[in-house]
């Protein structure tokens, strides 16, 4: 007979709650950084709502799928951190013309695709200039692209997100986050070209 104690199911599920509080911890600590400059560009350097986007995905994630493995977790996260800035996008965007609920509003200015892109490698941000600049130069570059861009860019050569991964998490085709993609390459070669006297600008 088996006189070992056993432990209920409340005690399990504490125990199964502190493991998936303890991952996102480390979870956070891996991705906060690179989220947030993702945010701040995308919202034109506005440190607070920021924090506010990523803090919010964070605790959707772990409301919703705490049960998933942490791989599981890094594309869930970016998937819902693009719909909490599509959200606050939309409200910026009918807060700034007040009859806008009318008609839909088209958020992207550059969503036309461009034929037979071949998919580019995903690039260290660092890999087309042949000095180094500093990460607030790259940042500052990045914040000048369309948003679209900023996220393919981000989230394929920061990330290391896959095409088809990215397309998921943006919510549009595959051939649109190469489009962004490609476009958001040349628009940094071009904005860091002072940077690199050697690269003679997009080697396009």
């Amino acid at each position: 007979m088996d006189l070992a104690p056993k432990q209920s199911e409340s005690e399990n599920l504490s125990i199964l709650k502190s493991t998936a509080e303890q991952r996102l911890k480390v979870f956070m600590q891996d991705v906060t950084g690179r989220a947030l400059v993702m945010m701040e560009s995308a919202t034109q350097g506005q440190h607070g709502i920021a924090m506010d986007l990523v803090q919010e995905a964070f605790i959707s994630l772990h409301k919703s799928y705490a049960e998933k493995s942490t791989t599981e977790w890094y594309p869930l996260f970016y998937t819902i951190l693009n719909h909490k800035l599509q959200d606050w996008r939309r409200k910026e965007a009918r807060r700034a013309q007040p009859f806008s609920f009318f008609k839909k509003i088209n958020l992207d200015d550059d969503d036309i695709e461009l034929n037979e892109i071949v998919d580019e490698n995903t690039l260290n941000p660092f890999d087309f200039l042949d000095q180094a600049v500093t990460a607030e130069e790259i940042q500052d570059a990045i914040g000048q692209l369309p948003v679209r861009q900023q996220q393919a860019f981000m989230l394929r050569a920061w990330e290391g997100f896959d095409t088809h991964t990215t397309a998921e998490i943006m919510q549009c085709s595959e051939g649109s986050v190469k489009t962004h993609y490609h476009r958001a390459i040349q628009g940094l070669r071009t904005s860091l070209a002072h940077l690199n006297p050697y690269g003679g600008g997009s080697s396009e």
